[in-house]
Parts: C-alpha cells; sequence; structure tokens
C-alpha cells in the first residue's frame, strides 16, 4: 500500500470560486499542499467544474484528488447537504443533476435580487447584475458582498442576516432523493453533510438526527461526515455511533471557504484519532485510498 496517509492530513470538504469559495482551484491546490493534506477533494455547490480544472492541474507528487460535489437539497421534512464523491465526472447522471441545481440556483439569486430592490430599495448598476449572474454558482455570500460595495450594508454578514434572510418564499430545491439517485447513478458515494445541522441556525440532534439519517438511507445514502470542523467531540462520537449503527460509510471535511469563513483547511477534528473509524477504512478502501492510521502531526 502506499504511504499517503503518513504524516498527512484528509480534508474532503471544500469550496473554490466555482461556487462559494474565495480561492480559484489552481490557488486551492497550493493551500492543500502548504496545509500538509495529502488527499482533497473538493466539493462545490451544485458544480463540478472546479474539480476538473483541479484535475487538470495536479502534477506527479502532488496530493491525492477524489471528484467531489455538494448538493443543497429539501423537502417537506427539511434542508439537507449532500455530499457525492469519486464519482464518474463524465457521467450524465451526475451532470443533469448538477445543471438542475444550477438553475435553480439561479432562480434564486434573481428572486433575492428582486426582493432587496422591491423591500428596501437596493437597486444595483446593471454590468454589476450581469457580472454577478455570470458567475459559475452565485450565491447569498456574493449578494451580501455587493451590498457592501454599494454601502448597503456593513458587511457580508450583516447583509445576509439583516436584509437577504428577510426573504421567505417558497423557493424550488433539488430533493435529497434526486441528489442521492444522481451521485449513484454516476457510480459515486452520496455523504450527509455536517449531519447535525439544519436550516440556518437549527441543530438536529437525538432521535431526529437519527430518524433522518435513516430516511435518506431509504433514498441509498451510504455516509456521513463525522468529522466536521464545526463539531464537538461529542458530536463527533454520536455521530460515529450512528455510523457504526448502520453501517454507514464515514467521511471528515473542513468545509473550507477560503477567506469567505473562517475554518482552516484540514481542521476536521481527527486531532485526537490514533485509529481510523471503522466506516473510513472502508469509505478509504472502497475508493481505492490508503487505509493506514492517520497522523495530523
Amino acid at each position: 500500500m502506499s504511504d499517503i496517509f503518513k504524516n498527512g492530513k484528509i480534508d474532503l470538504h471544500m469550496h473554490t470560486t466555482v461556487s462559494d469559495g474565495s480561492d480559484t482551484p489552481t490557488e486551492l491546490i497550493s493551500h492543500v499542499k502548504a496545509a500538509g493534506i495529502r488527499l482533497f477533494s473538493v466539493t462545490d455547490h451544485d458544480a463540478v467544474k472546479g474539480c476538473g480544472i483541479v484535475r487538470e492541474s495536479l502534477a506527479e507528487g502532488d496530493p491525492d484528488f477524489i471528484t467531489g460535489v455538494e448538493f443543497s437539497t429539501k423537502d417537506e421534512i427539511g434542508k439537507y447537504h449532500i455530499l457525492g464523491y469519486n464519482y464518474d465526472p463524465g457521467s450524465k447522471a451526475v451532470l443533469d443533476t448538477v445543471e438542475k441545481g444550477h438553475n435553480l440556483r439561479m432562480k434564486k439569486i434573481t428572486g433575492r435580487l428582486d426582493f432587496l430592490k422591491t423591500e428596501f430599495g437596493f437597486d444595483f448598476p446593471e454590468e454589476e447584475i450581469q457580472s454577478l449572474l455570470s458567475l459559475d454558482n452565485p450565491g447569498k455570500p456574493h449578494i451580501g458582498n455587493l451590498m457592501v460595495k454599494y454601502g448597503y450594508a456593513e458587511s457580508k454578514d450583516k447583509a445576509i442576516d439583516d436584509y437577504i434572510n428577510k426573504l421567505h418564499y417558497k423557493s424550488e430545491y433539488i430533493r435529497p432523493e434526486e441528489a442521492i439517485r444522481g451521485i449513484r447513478d454516476a457510480g459515486g458515494i452520496p455523504v450527509l453533510a455536517h449531519p447535525f445541522y439544519g436550516s440556518g441556525d437549527e441543530y438536529i440532534l437525538g432521535q431526529e438526527i437519527e430518524d433522518r439519517i435513516k430516511r435518506l438511507m431509504g433514498f441509498g445514502l451510504m455516509g456521513v461526515e463525522a468529522f466536521y470542523s464545526g463539531f464537538s467531540p461529542k458530536l463527533i462520537s454520536d455521530m460515529l455511533a450512528l455510523a457504526q449503527k448502520y453501517d454507514l460509510y464515514v467521511t471528515a471535511g473542513s468545509d473550507y471557504h477560503g477567506t469567505n469563513k473562517t475554518v482552516v483547511l484540514g481542521d476536521i477534528g481527527l486531532d485526537e484519532v490514533t485509529e481510523i473509524p471503522a466506516g473510513m477504512k472502508k469509505f478509504l478502501a472502497d475508493i481505492g485510498r490508503e487505509e493506514e492510521p492517520l497522523c495530523e502531526a
């Protein structure tokens, strides 16, 4: 076996400028190397373009890489972010799901711009709007930054909390079963991202999170992101117990967004781990990667 995890880190959840990160895909590679990460994935929202750029840009000796994506989904029960790993990047199944997610995202962007103009009188030059709409996958942070630029808010976070999030309407989303099916049909592994996080500041705990996971398993969910930058040791332990109970894959990701969030690359809560959990061993083995203990020194 290779020694890819000896004295190296793993981080399977990060974003580039293709969605709402601040690093371009090529800049991200440099930051991944500087952080000592040896296995990584790019999981842009409803987009796979960044993965393609990274794959083409990697050179011999660079960190190992697996394809990734993160779908924003919703149904009658709640919101879920579904990660997809190790899928065939040319598969029509995943590309069709990406296209649907992108189209729905663009509808939400125009709806939010209309809402800000109608409710608060916030208007932007046409060239700024066209520049925003030309982005691969614009979202609330992009609108927030634009509001700060034109003096409508003190910060991006206040723009989102005080204005953008005031819009409450029945927007369309990809359903979780659609995302899971698209990932699996492309030969990939669907994983529930940051499982304890619901909508906004909502935490989902106890029996509710177990029921949610079982429901998603009924659609074909195969794993959970048990190691995550925002999780306490107790949350990690609880998720590992559920993963073991239901024989689920275990993954680890920081949710790095560059300067758009305070999250540090490689911050995934594996510092105290001396042996890889069974679900992570199985995940790494099934994607053809190392199974040896990780070391984050």
